[in-house]
């Protein structure tokens, strides 16, 4: 009798138990924005109608969590903008389809319901922008996409491929037509015309080819660039179309004569983005040279040169809502917010080290500005959210917000830098794909960089990150030297004893050679 109790006791607890794992993967992430765009709506009653048409007396949240519940969407605030509640430093999710390749463009389906992403072999991927579920994967292109656009009406969705291949999809994601350009070169960017009844295509051609919706045809070439033309975009309201090449220049045209209408030269290396404000007044331009430039095209006069990146800059992005904020991602996978203007700065407004692993090839925004999805060669799309009131998750110390500290703090962050002898084992810390370094990055904090010519692990951060990773690295090296010898004797000089003699102090001896983020071989 006691043991048929005790085995209806165990299906019971197993039962109990299968119960709180299926309740548990009921249990999804989620970003809800109906709450606040509730509050919105029931604000507006005390209002006129026009939210420009007079300054607002926002309440401002305090770092509590008895102010989630009064949390605003963006467009709430864009009478007396509050840029702060832009900088989206919180991770909300990650995305990776079970046979992932590289993410090359992305872009939210009209309303925001769903993000679509495009990968390296051509396929489309859908996932859902509230609860970030897989919902839909299908063959697109032949080949790896290049670039997503939607029309302004958001009636019909343009896509381009390496191989010169354009198509149309109607908002259902159903094929339309398609169209094949620029001699079978990559396609990089397209963007259409303010009334929709023409685009603008750019590609390894070295030309920018203005195209007919309706008609399907292409109207005219623009031949001016003496490379790769990488970036292009129309104006928002006007007949202005900006260019940017591999010939470190940017190209404004006009579209109805096809003439240049001048030529801006603040790079020094491969243009890789272009971006109109939707004022219409500022132009956008990103580099391989590390540099961001903000233009105000009616003066035709360089704002500001914004410094944050140490890697190429490869995608931008305007918010929707706060015409003096943007975002911008890095070949490192960086990813920094920036406010300019008046009331703005040209340093980081805030700024998050390794978002992702590899390089972020495109962002886009939410039509609500309360996320931010990045795509990257991580093989990975992440959401970013705006953190819990009072927490600073994803920030760096001391920047985007983060407390300020007395003179004793400020010695505790003191940065440094710093070199390790590597010998011949410099594959063993780089790892596959440069798994072992990143993974090394992301848990102590540092920058590092493995300069192959010396033969050094180059690293970048305060003195107790650089303790920590000595440590590692003279583990890590020591194992490696024991298995290969079979002991701590062998002719490299590998063992525990000579650790420290692989650790050399040379503050800014190799400053020219450092590279912040992921190595690569």
């Amino acid at each position: 009798m006691n043991r048929f109790q005790g085995n209806s006791q165990s299906n019971e607890d197993d039962q109990e138990q299968d119960q709180e794992q299926q309740n548990e993967n009921l249990k999804r992430k989620c970003v809800d924005y109906h709450t606040p765009a509730l509050l919105d709506l029931s604000n507006r009653r005390f209002f006129k109608a026009c939210r420009t048409s007079h300054v607002r007396d926002q309440f401002y949240t305090q770092p509590h969590s008895s102010y989630l519940r009064l949390l605003n969407l963006p467009v709430s605030t864009v009478s007396d903008p509050i840029p702060s509640i832009a900088y989206l430093t919180y991770m909300a999710h990650v995305t990776r389809a079970k046979n992932s390749y590289p993410v090359m463009a992305l872009s939210w389906t009209p309303g925001g319901r769903r993000l679509l992403t495009g990968n390296q072999e051509g396929e489309f991927t859908l996932w859902d922008g509230v609860n970030f579920s897989f919902e839909l994967i299908m063959s697109a292109h032949d080949t790896s996409f290049r670039c997503m656009c939607w029309s302004h009406n958001q009636n019909y969705l343009l896509t381009s491929d390496a191989a010169g291949n354009i198509k149309y999809w109607s908002p259902s994601i159903a094929p339309v037509s398609n169209l094949d350009s620029h001699n079978g070169q990559a396609i990089h960017a397209l963007s259409f015309s303010p009334s929709d009844t023409k685009f603008v295509s750019c590609g390894d051609d070295a030309t920018v080819r203005i195209w007919d919706w309706a008609g399907r045809r292409e109207e005219r070439v623009l031949e001016g660039h003496g490379w790769d033309v990488k970036t292009v975009a129309w104006h928002p309201r006007s007949s202005v179309i900006c260019s940017g090449s591999k010939d470190n220049l940017v190209k404004l045209w006009d579209p109805r004569t096809g003439s240049s209408l001048s030529t801006l030269y603040g790079h020094k290396n491969t243009v890789t983005k272009v971006a109109w404000n939707d004022n219409g007044n500022w132009l956008l331009t990103g580099s391989r040279d590390q540099l961001i430039k903000v233009y105000d095209i009616r003066a035709m006069r360089e704002l500001c040169t914004l410094k944050g990146h140490h890697k190429e800059v490869t995608s931008i992005a305007w918010h929707p809502h706060f015409e003096s904020v943007f975002a911008s991602g890095g070949m490192d996978g960086t990813l920094i917010y920036w406010n300019i203007g008046p009331k703005g700065s040209e340093d980081p407004a805030a700024k998050v080290p390794f978002a992702h692993d590899m390089a972020i090839w495109d962002m886009k925004w939410h039509p609500g500005g309360h996320l931010l999805a990045t795509g990257s060669n991580d093989r990975q799309t992440k959401f970013w959210a705006r953190n819990r009131l009072g927490c600073d998750e994803g920030l760096v110390a001391g920047e985007g917000g983060g407390t300020g500290g007395d003179d004793e703090d400020e010695g505790i962050t003191e940065i440094f830098n710093d070199e390790i002898e590597l010998g011949n084992h410099v594959g063993i810390v780089i790892g596959k794909r440069g798994a072992t370094i990143i993974a090394m990055q992301r848990s102590t904090g540092t920058k590092m960089h493995v300069d192959q010519a010396r033969r050094v692990l180059l690293i970048e951060g305060t003195a107790t990150q650089i303790d920590v990773v000595k440590k590692r690295v003279g583990a890590l090296l020591d194992r490696v030297s024991s298995d290969f010898t079979g002991g701590n004797n062998g002719p490299s000089g590998m063992g525990m004893s000579d650790s420290a003699a692989r650790s050399n102090r040379s503050s800014g001896a190799a400053d020219t050679n450092m590279y912040y983020g992921p190595a690569s071989y």
